[in-house]
């Protein structure tokens, strides 16, 4: 519940702070890169599936990791504030500058891959609190990181499929999935 909170301001902060001239060039060329690299190139779909996996994948290993030492645990919140605190500000750009091609990628992109990875990375914040207080450096304690990981990257796979499918059928034309 507390790291629910933690998001949620994150992402008023997000909406607050983007009036600010610094800040808003910051989103801006967050969205831009964003828009560019991954709703219109000319990328390949399953190059972008793979790029989008292992970095969520990175991502999820620094909060799994985190959980080897109470003293780490400040990393997951600190990451999930900066993410939501992105996210907020990119949603503000998005709808405001982009207007209707901005709420359309929101809407059926940006939006729910988001929210479905956050809260991938929501659960395994919570996995890392509960495993750092009664972490042992032993053979147990590392193979339930490992499960962990393995078992939140497989859902991982599943949402950046499912943002490659969409790709495919909404904002990629047929002939860049070869």
């Amino acid at each position: 519940l507390v790291l629910l909170i933690l998001c949620f301001a994150g992402v008023i902060l997000g909406f607050a702070f983007i009036r600010a001239p610094a800040v808003y060039d910051y989103h801006f060329a967050l969205v831009e890169r964003y828009l560019g690299r991954v709703c219109f190139s000319d990328t390949n779909v399953i190059l972008l599936f793979l790029e989008r996996s292992a970095g969520c994948g990175l991502f999820l290993s620094f909060i799994l990791l985190a959980g080897i030492h109470p003293a780490a645990l400040v990393l997951p919140p600190a990451l999930l504030l900066y993410r939501a605190y992105t996210f907020g500000g990119s949603l503000v750009i998005l709808f405001s500058t982009y207007g209707v091609t901005g709420a359309l990628v929101a809407a059926v992109l940006y939006l729910p891959v988001h929210l479905a990875t956050d809260c991938i990375f929501l659960a395994a914040t919570v996995l890392s609190c509960g495993r750092a207080p009664c972490f042992s450096f032993s053979k147990a304690g590392f193979w339930a990181i490992c499960s962990d990981f393995f078992a939140l990257f497989l859902a991982i796979l599943l949402i950046c499929l499912f943002e490659a499918l969409l790709l495919l059928i909404v904002f990629h034309p047929i002939g860049t999935v070869i």
